[in-house]
């Protein structure tokens, strides 16, 4: 039995020896470079193709699509209009159709250009847009159309900011869009010139891709193999390399020779066989986690593939390591990995959270990356770049030197880290509703958090807030109903009822309002150093308790020290984490609604049902369903 299993091992063995050198030394293939065209628009021709076949004769980065006759350029879910393409300067001119055409054009996102082999041309000019921003310097020009009630935006060339002021810091809204130089005069008014020279779009030059430069410098033509999912390099005569033309010359020698090789120790490979056989029981289950291993590492390259290059910088883990002085400072750790504190070449501080390696299947890596490469908000933090080198998983971020909101709620050293005020703890939660909002509604994709809690709450060095840690979310795209998803996600204490229990209802965006009730309502709390015992959670404890102090109609006092000023955040905020932890996601308020509350009057406000308490367990739910827009 044993010496048939060898047998059929070892024919095996020389069967796909025998495949694979003749795939690789198969002179049949002849790519045709042929120039293509949409029914309108430019000629279509090496290094860029249309996707209409498997095997690509062009850089991968740069497929194009035909839609309604027009060319369009597409990454990372972003699409433009190609106008033109010019092969002897390489340079195309591409136009944001998402503002084309429009009197008051509102740019929802810059041009992500990350690892394609791109540059911005010098023909270009960068302009800065500023949304609904709640302070800024009197007289400055302000754009009336995109004015939000008593916030205004505005828009500059590029360090042509009014000096001294920090726009990021009070504007909700950051965009960079990129123009002709040639459409923006110096002697005119910008905010009549911005509209039209969005129209005329902006050109992009084209460079050697890294994995085709030995291609190419050996007379050959880089391309990509779908079914193969790998760069290919077709060579004049037909044939097909992996690198270059010039890498065969003495590859069939060599072939020859480990053939010969193989049948000299064919007896050597029927007894390798025959103690694989033995042994294969108790070696089973260690090479399926490795093959488990090396699957998952597979499935996040072709989802980032997939998803096109990131706008982001990919590190490699000696860079990691360099970047944080071989991981010196550790500033704390999750349920995910652990966060170190380190620099950038330029010296910019960052924290780098370096992912377990045997957590989860991936997905919490993908989640970051994904997700938040795709926003640009001031409430959002700012992912810088990410590392993914086999086991080897980082992400990297701004540096937020003011920490958690975390270490500020129940905080046991007052001398380090004094309270917040209770001004500064309305900000904080107008911000963090605001950054909701945009994940909600102002992405081209809607992202669902799951896992919003003060811990996950950055705060840069003004105490501006920042959503953190998406190993969690779920993207959904606008036209997706529903996703199915088994188990609870979140942090007990923080967990919506209808994602441990479908009973109360389909899980939606009103999952991560709940949340945040529960978070604005434990800050309160927290501000006033309520004890609460460890063996309540905020969910079981927090709403009742604090729905029975404020009682319906009465003057709300937590202390002799509170001013009427402070009184109205403390029961403003109070209400509206009272609503937020609806027990039905339908009684619960959008988060554009939680704003409104938050910059309005308390006397505005009503005082809602008082929530049930519930205990979290886990169960089937599904994700991602359809909402109204209430």
């Amino acid at each position: 039995m044993f010496i048939k299993i060898a047998l059929v091992c070892f024919v095996s063995t020389l069967f796909l020896f025998f495949t694979n050198t003749s795939a690789i030394h198969n002179t049949s293939f002849s790519p045709t470079c042929l120039t293509q065209r949409c029914s309108s628009g430019p000629n279509i021709s090496y290094p860029f193709w249309l996707s209409l076949t498997d095997q690509l004769c062009g850089y991968h980065e740069l497929g194009l699509l035909c839609s309604g006759g027009v060319t369009i350029f597409s990454h990372i879910g972003l699409y433009y209009t190609v106008q033109n393409i010019d092969y002897e300067n390489h340079s195309l001119k591409l136009l944001d159709p998402d503002t084309f055409n429009q009197t008051c054009p509102k740019a929802l996102h810059a041009v992500p250009l990350g690892n394609l082999p791109l540059t911005h041309s010098p023909l270009n000019l960068n302009l800065s847009f500023y949304y609904n921003c709640t302070n800024y310097p009197s007289g400055v020009p302000s754009i009336q159309c995109l004015r939000s009630g008593a916030n205004q935006s505005f828009v500059f060339v590029s360090g042509n900011e009014a000096r001294g002021f920090d726009w990021s810091g009070n504007c909700e809204e950051k965009i960079v869009v990129t123009v002709m130089k040639d459409a923006i005069t110096s002697d005119g008014d910008l905010i009549s010139q911005f509209p039209s020279a969005m129209d005329k779009g902006f050109v992009l030059e084209w460079h050697t891709a890294s994995y085709c430069l030995q291609c190419e410098a050996s007379d050959g033509v880089c391309g990509y193999s779908n079914p193969e999912k790998k760069v290919l390099c077709f060579c004049k005569d037909g044939s097909t390399k992996d690198t270059s033309c010039y890498a065969g010359g003495s590859s069939s020698g060599l072939s020859r020779l480990i053939i010969g090789f193989i049948v000299a120790g064919g007896t050597g490979a029927l007894l390798t066989c025959v103690v694989i056989y033995i042994f294969g029981r108790k070696l089973s289950p260690i090479l399926s986690d490795i093959r488990q291993a090396r699957k998952i590492d597979r499935d996040i390259e072709a989802f980032i593939r997939n998803n096109g290059p990131l706008p982001i910088k990919r590190y490699s883990y000696s860079d990691i390591k360099k970047m944080t002085n071989y991981f010196e400072s550790k500033l704390g750790q999750g349920g995910y990995g652990q966060v170190y504190k380190g620099n950038l070449c330029n010296k910019s501080p960052v924290a780098v959270k370096l992912l377990n390696a045997s957590k989860g299947n991936g997905e919490e890596f993908i989640n970051e990356v994904i997700s938040i490469s795709r926003t640009s908000h001031v409430n959002i933090v700012n992912l810088l770049g990410f590392c993914l080198e086999g086991k080897k998983k980082a992400i990297i971020y701004d540096f937020m030197p003011n920490g958690s909101l975390e270490k500020y709620i129940h905080n046991k050293n007052l001398e380090t880290d004094p309270p917040l005020s209770w001004q500064r703890l309305h900000h904080i939660a107008e911000g963090i509703a605001k950054g909701l909002e945009y994940l909600h509604r102002g992405c081209n994709t809607r992202i669902l958090h799951f896992d919003i809690k003060p811990s996950n709450i950055l705060l840069d060095k003004n105490f501006c807030p920042k959503i953190s840690d998406f190993g969690m979310a779920k993207l959904c795209s606008n036209t997706q109903s529903i996703i199915s998803m088994y188990g609870a996600r979140g942090t007990v204490g923080y967990i919506a009822p209808e994602v441990w229990n479908r009973s109360f209802g389909g899980v939606s965006y009103k999952s991560d309002v709940y949340s945040y009730g529960m978070m604005i309502l434990e800050m309160v709390g927290g501000r006033q150093n309520i004890s609460i015992e460890a063996s309540h959670s905020s969910e079981t404890y927090f709403p009742h308790w604090i729905y029975k102090h404020v009682e319906v109609g009465k003057n709300l006092a937590w202390h002799e020290g509170m001013i009427p000023e402070e009184n109205e955040i403390c029961k403003k905020m109070i209400i509206v984490g009272l609503w937020c932890i609806q027990t039905i996601p339908s009684d619960r308020p959008a988060m554009s609604r939680v704003v409104e509350m938050l910059e309005g009057s308390t006397d505005q406000l009503q005082i809602p049902p008082e929530p049930f308490i519930f205990s979290p367990m886990k169960t089937e739910v599904d994700i991602c369903t359809t909402s109204s827009s209430d």
